[in-house]
């Protein structure tokens, strides 16, 4: 099938289309636009910028995607914003580029759904196979993990890191890094434990849960030094994938920076 366009959408002739491409009623194409294979814009999409769109990525109406940063120290410098294959990208998404105090360009996986309203800022950069529901806003330079899954009306304050297979409950402020297969819940996010229920889904085995749970504990519940419990952590079950996971992010971490549980939650 050929490449559908729209009579009255806008496609600036510098943009680089692929193969069946379909773009919508009142669609904006820019002139740096790169859209890839079967990408598709429903209607009332605008896409400008130094944008990439990975193939078979569909776009609802009136999202908006590769638009300058909200960011006061942006000078039109060309930063970029590259999207990777299969996503689905709902009404009223905003996702921007980068910026030169940041990486310039703002990175986003494969197979990622963005629900309605959902918000990624610049220098942001997130995984393959990440959920945003409703109303979910990434601040700047927010690095988000395979897996994760981001809800209903929460916000990750910027520089903050979220990792792999990570749960954030709606409605929750985070301020500071999730661990990787954590569940942060609350009006100012604090820890809840492991999210046992995705990690169940996901297909992780009785034993490797396990191994997940008694490195929770020795991180959070061993006293001492954060270097010290680090060290005994990777002395323990690094058998598992999952636990090396959970190791090197807290090793690229400072105690800080990692979100605690409150003392009644447990794993």
């Amino acid at each position: 099938m050929a490449t559908d366009i729209h009579p009255t959408a806008v496609v600036d002739p510098a943009a680089t289309l692929g193969d069946d491409v379909s773009i919508g009623p009142y669609c904006v194409v820019g002139p740096h636009v790169e859209l890839g294979d079967r990408v598709a814009l429903m209607a009332h999409v605008v896409v400008d910028g130094h944008t990439r769109v990975g193939e078979a990525t569909r776009i609802y109406p009136f999202a908006s995607v590769g638009l300058p940063p909200q960011d006061l120290k942006y000078a039109e410098e060309p930063s970029r914003l590259l999207i990777g294959r299969d996503n689905i990208i709902r009404e009223h998404v905003t996702l921007h580029t980068g910026t030169r105090s940041g990486r310039m360009q703002t990175l986003v996986g494969d197979s990622c759904l963005f629900m309605v309203a959902a918000h990624v800022a610049h220098d942001c950069r997130i995984g393959n196979r990440v959920i945003m529901a409703n109303n979910a806003t990434l601040g700047g330079h927010v690095d988000v993990g395979d897996h994760a899954i981001i809800g209903g009306l929460s916000a990750i304050h910027q520089f903050v890191r979220i990792g792999a297979h990570a749960m954030i409950g709606g409605m929750t402020g985070v301020e500071q890094d999730v661990i990787p297969f954590g569940m942060a819940v609350g009006e100012r996010g604090h820890l809840a434990g492991l999210n046992i229920t995705g990690l169940k889904r996901r297909g992780f085995d009785r034993e490797e849960i396990q191994a997940l749970r008694s490195t929770f504990k020795l991180l959070f519940e061993t006293p001492g030094e954060l270097a010290d419990r680090i060290d005994l952590m990777a002395s323990r079950h690094l058998e598992y994938p999952a636990v090396r996971l959970l190791v090197e992010f807290v090793r690229q971490d400072s105690e800080r920076r990692i979100l605690k549980p409150q003392p009644e939650h447990a794993t």
